[in-house]
């Protein structure tokens, strides 16, 4: 079954309303990040196709590495599990700012809607070599449908 197209309007726009139904001390239903954390999470993957200097690129052997263990679970239908291991570039410590958190991530969730599916055909990822239109969406919807349904959201 195809995930929900995050290049459409109509989902974009119901993953920010999710987002939206979040406060500052939503409580997680699961894991260890709390929701200004979780908020700086998915931006990650964001930021890895964004400001592409923030994190560095893995070299041949480990972007191998990924592409054999970690890309099929990453880009296929299949959800997320709870407590699933994290890659450490999205391993957020600290304290953040919930609402430019929120902020952040919602303008990362409508710049790739803008620039469309088509942008992102056969784009190069940071971690897994060249993604068609399809591994771009599954990535990007089903990291964040997993971490708003562990916030309640």
């Amino acid at each position: 079954m195809a995930l929900p197209n995050i290049f459409s309007q109509p989902v974009s726009d119901g993953i920010i309303q999710r987002i939206n139904t979040l406060h500052s001390a939503s409580p997680a239903q699961w894991g260890k990040m709390n929701v200004s954390q979780m908020l700086a999470h998915c931006s990650v993957t964001y930021e890895l196709v964004y400001e592409q200097d923030k994190h560095p690129k893995p070299g041949a052997f480990m972007k191998f590495i990924l592409k054999m263990l970690a890309k099929n679970k990453v880009v296929g239908e299949a959800p997320f599990k709870q407590g699933g291991p994290t890659a450490p570039a999205f391993i957020i410590k600290g304290d953040k700012d919930f609402e430019a958190e929120k902020a952040r991530l919602i303008s990362f969730i409508q710049k790739t809607q803008q620039l469309g599916e088509d942008q992102f055909d056969g784009k190069e990822s940071h971690s897994f070599g060249i993604l068609n239109k399809t591994e771009w969406n599954n990535m990007f919807y089903k990291h964040l449908n997993h971490h708003l349904t562990q916030f309640g959201a």
